[in-house]
């Protein structure tokens, strides 16, 4: 072919690209298939760019409340300033009626927002745990302004949850206007959400991580990539826009020595023993709100009341308490403020989530973990003076412990509260502390910050119990047994008295020796051979059907239920001379299969269940 340039431009000239798209028009109709159809659009690589699209929207958004929540602030007090500078500048009667009009509001915004309904939902974590992702726009706005109105007003709730609930919202809106389909778009949904939780902590990872440990439950990199970032981009466009600055900025942190973890091991066991508490008071309150059977609208408006009574004497309890704990890491508190504040703060927020408003409990959990943490410092400095342990680290690891314990998400605590210090000094005394928190408050009580975290370890502990669960445990007695010297016709007794098709054969040992089938007796009948000297040892069958062992899990029995046409199986113990201990039904196995698929289903219906109970 070198030898002859004619021949090669024939060849180059035939393959035009006119005989491209004769030999391959499957290729090229498929792309333009895909082109046409956006699929390409919700395509794995091309999640990130949407993520990060995400990320920033989710910023946005939290610039956006930021902003009307400060104009609103300057409306009440004349100045831009904290929540509790705003209610520390009001008269007694200012204080008092402030959350009070700020939760009637509230309500009635809530209200509003409950009597519009929606095919969709209304709450990112039932979006990503059991909805389709797809989040109501009307309910989601509705619902953000009612939970802006109850901070602004001193209600003792975090800012954080509508921040994060407008970050979900975006990304749900971008998600549905490239038609992505309902396993990208629940991601998409909770990179939202993932931006919206670095965007108001200035924590890209512990957002990261909130999302991945307690509403997908899961940490694949296939989930956890989009939503670092997500999360990146947003931290990103905070820094931007000049709103990014350490959250709780500490200096002068030391490394403690071995022996003084001893007094952080014992904070993180009493974290773990209080935070569910805290937790059981919030749903008490809830509780007794709902029983009045008052308006929504009504019932926050007591509940604002409630938390104006305390505000006239403690205007510190104000807010989400970020400004609090600020003031208690550069100041030296007395014992008895930091115990006033500690208790007055879990009333307040009592009030105020019980009475339905919404908003997020987790910058209120970090306020009672910073002031229990003070308070136990302060003891332990009391009792040994000579420990050299800084009275900060107190606080900041006490916020750590009691905030992990509380969300049952103890590594996001952990990231959390490095990302919002910058220091690695706390690092470890905080991870002994949070995991220790953690494992406590499971052990002491089921509660949880976030039902679906409640929810996904009952599940998670039903999975286990029925992965381990050996075939010994649903054996039940064999009451169709006969020995080898039963006559046939006491056999064919025991057949009409008993609706089976098998009996049990065992010799006097009780060894398992096979079994009678009733259609062998039936075709001796009808033969009429002679039963009067035949033995049911005559007619045993030994591999006519599989046994079974006790140590079998239920997934090895149930491979040997399936080829088999009967109710029930022998269980044979494993020994040279197998003794027969029972019989296992495969109703009885159903059941337990059955069970896993229950509680999968009420995991379901309790989310649901409890969303639609806090809209």
């Amino acid at each position: 072919m070198a030898g002859n340039p004619s021949k090669l431009i024939e060849i180059t000239l035939f393959v035009r690209p006119d005989s491209i798209a004769q030999m391959s028009p499957a290729k090229t109709d498929s792309a333009f298939s895909r082109l046409k159809s956006h699929e390409w659009l919700s395509d794995l690589p091309a999640m990130l760019f949407w993520a990060a699209l995400a990320g920033v929207l989710a910023a946005l958004a939290t610039l956006g409340f930021y902003r009307a929540m400060y104009y609103l602030l300057s409306l009440a007090g004349g100045h831009t300033g904290s929540i509790v500078q705003t209610v520390e500048g009001l008269p007694w009667y200012g204080r008092l009626l402030l959350p009070a009009a700020g939760g009637l509001v509230a309500g009635c915004l809530l209200y509003w927002a409950d009597k519009r309904g929606s095919r969709t939902s209304s709450d990112y974590m039932e979006a990503v745990a059991i909805g389709n992702g797809r989040l109501s726009i009307s309910q989601g706005l509705l619902r953000s302004a009612s939970s802006l109105f109850t901070v602004v007003s001193g209600g003792s709730i975090g800012r954080e949850g509508a921040m994060v609930h407008l970050g979900a919202m975006g990304a749900s809106i971008v998600g549905r206007v490239v038609r992505m389909d309902t396993s990208r778009l629940r991601l998409l949904v909770a990179c939202g959400a993932a931006g919206g939780v670095s965007a108001a902590y200035g924590a890209p990872v512990a957002g990261t991580l909130f999302v991945a440990e307690i509403v997908l439950g899961a940490m694949a990199i296939q989930s956890v990539g989009p939503l670092l970032i997500s999360a990146a981009f947003a931290n990103l466009t905070m820094r931007a826009v000049g709103h990014y600055h350490v959250v709780y900025p500490i200096e002068g942190l030391t490394q403690i020595a071995a022996a003084q973890m001893v007094p952080f091991v014992v904070l993180g066991l009493l974290a773990g023993v209080l935070a569910p508490q805290f937790l059981r008071i919030l749903g008490l309150a809830r509780a007794m709100f709902q029983r009045t059977e008052l308006p929504l609208p009504v019932r926050l408006g007591i509940g604002g009341l409630l938390v104006g009574l305390l505000l006239i004497s403690y205007p510190e309890v104000a807010g989400n308490g970020f400004s609090v704990v600020t003031s208690m890491l550069h100041h030296d508190w007395t014992w008895q403020a930091l115990l006033a504040i500690l208790l007055l703060k879990v009333v307040a927020t009592a009030f105020t989530v019980g009475s339905g408003a919404v908003g997020g409990v987790f910058t209120p959990a970090l306020l009672v973990g910073a002031a229990f943490g003070a308070c136990f410092g302060k003891l332990v400095l009391a009792l040994w003076p000579d420990a050299d342990i800084s009275q900060y680290l107190f606080i900041l690891v006490g916020m750590g412990a009691f905030l992990g314990a509380a969300t049952g998400a103890p590594l996001m605590a952990i990231v959390m509260m490095f990302e919002m210090t910058v220091s690695y000094q706390l690092v470890l005394p905080l991870m002994v502390a949070c995991v220790l928190a953690y494992f406590v408050s499971r052990a002491v009580a089921q509660v949880a910050m976030y039902d679906v975290t409640l929810t996904r370890e009952k599940d998670l502990l039903l999975r286990q119990s029925l992965r381990h669960l050996r075939l010994g445990e649903l054996v039940r007695p064999a009451d169709t047994v006969v020995s080898v010297d039963t006559p046939v016709k006491e056999a064919l007794q025991m057949f009409m008295e008993y609706p089976v098709r098998y009996l049990y054969v065992v010799d006097e040992g009780n060894v398992y020796q096979g079994i009678v089938a009733q259609r062998d007796l039936t075709s001796m009948l009808m033969t009429q051979t002679d039963l009067q000297s035949r033995v049911a040892g005559d007619v045993v069958r030994f591999d006519f059907i599989k046994t079974l062992h006790p140590d079998m899990s239920l997934d090895e029995a149930q491979d040997i239920f399936v080829q088999f046409q009967g109710e029930r199986l022998p269980v044979v113990s494993r020994d040279e001379q197998p003794r027969l201990l029972g019989v296992v039904y495969k109703s009885a196995l159903l059941e337990k299969y059955s069970a896993l698929k229950r509680s999968l289903d009420s995991s379901t219906d309790v989310l649901a269940e409890v969303t639609h109970r806090r809209r």
